[in-house]
Parts: C-alpha cells; sequence; structure tokens
C-alpha cells in the first residue's frame, strides 16, 4: 500500500486535501461516537439476554415435564387428535424496529385464555401442559427478539469498529501524509523561485 495519495503538489490540491481531511476527522469523530453508543447498547441487552435465556430454558424443560405426564395419561395418539382441532395459546404480533441505524424486529406476545377441549379421554394435565407450553412460547419468543438485537447490534458494533480502524489507521494518515509532501513541495518550489528571482536580480 502507498504511503500516500497520487496527487499532484498544487495549490489547489492541498486546499481540497485539507477540507477532506477536516470531513473525514468529523467522520471519524461520528464513528468513534457511534461505536461508544453500540457497545454500551450490546452491553445492556446482553444482560437481559441472558436473563431470558434463564427463564425460556426453565419454561422449555417445566413444559417438557408437563407434557411426559400428559402422554403417560393420555397417550401420544389421543394428544395428535387433539392437537388438531386445539384453539390457539397465544396472539403474536411482529413490527420493525430501529437503533442506532440497527433493524431488528419487535414482538408483542401475549397468552390467550384457555379455551375448553373435548372432555372425552382428558384429564387435568392437558390443561396445564397447554398453559406451560403457552407459556414457554412466549419466553421463546422474548429471547427470540432479545437475541435478533443482540446479533444485529454486535454486527453494525464490528462494522464501525472496523470503519474506525480504517479512518484512524489508514485513510486519514495517507491523506495528513500526502498533505505534509504537497506543502514540502510547494515550499521547495517556493524556495527555488525566490533563488532563481535573487540570481536574476544580481545578474
Amino acid at each position: 500500500m502507498e504511503d500516500r495519495l497520487n496527487i499532484p503538489p498544487t495549490k489547489s490540491a492541498l486546499l481540497e486535501l485539507m477540507r477532506k481531511v477536516d470531513f473525514l476527522h468529523e467522520g471519524y469523530r461520528l464513528l468513534e461516537r457511534k461505536r461508544e453508543l453500540l457497545t454500551r447498547l450490546v452491553y445492556e441487552n446482553m444482560e437481559e439476554y441472558r436473563q431470558l435465556r434463564r427463564d425460556a430454558q426453565a419454561a422449555l424443560k417445566r413444559s417438557y415435564d408437563c407434557l411426559s405426564i400428559t402422554q403417560m395419561r393420555i397417550g401420544s395418539s389421543r394428544i395428535r387428535q387433539l392437537s388438531l382441532g386445539m384453539p390457539l395459546g397465544v396472539e403474536a404480533s411482529i413490527l420493525p424496529r430501529r437503533n442506532m441505524g440497527v433493524q431488528y424486529p419487535s414482538i408483542t406476545i401475549k397468552q390467550l385464555p384457555l379455551q375448553p377441549v373435548g372432555f372425552l379421554g382428558t384429564d387435568a394435565s392437558l390443561d396445564e401442559t397447554r398453559l406451560s407450553l403457552t407459556e414457554m412460547a412466549v419466553k421463546m419468543a422474548q429471547l427470540a427478539e432479545v437475541e435478533t438485537a443482540l446479533f444485529r447490534l454486535l454486527e453494525e458494533q464490528r462494522k464501525t469498529q472496523k470503519r474506525v480502524n480504517a479512518l484512524k489507521y489508514n485513510v486519514i494518515p495517507r491523506f495528513e501524509r500526502t498533505i505534509k509532501f504537497i506543502k514540502n513541495s510547494l515550499e521547495e518550489e517556493e524556495r527555488n523561485t525566490l533563488f532563481q528571482i535573487k540570481v536574476l536580480e544580481q545578474s
């Protein structure tokens, strides 16, 4: 990679480069601020994610325990028959949400009251299983929302960090080296011009 940009050493080029460097420094400051905010959001979501993950795992275990009991009491074939006409246990809606330029789904989910099913060939464990499964679905949906947001915030944070590093260690230094080179070239040219003028005056 070249140490500087391939630009002719002229005053107009120098002025243009200095304007661009000011713009790059401003962009660097904004990106650094964005990176800091994204990092803070990641840490805030991380704690919520860990708690929801624990809750979801507990709800999943509880629902499978209830399902196992129901399966032993009424049998797998009866559960399959009942599930075909089972009323919905949850109601959910998904809307897009944006934060720091990152889009992720916002899930609204709520448990619906248990609707009765046929009494024939069932017992109380079925209602307990249905209740635990709907609770598990709510927890899983909440976990999915936070997990998706966390993943996308992390991705954006990594991209922003790469851009910050590229500006700090590559782009801005190349522009600054080019500015220094052009200034030195113009000063050398000015010294040569002054020297030639003096020689002409003395001759």
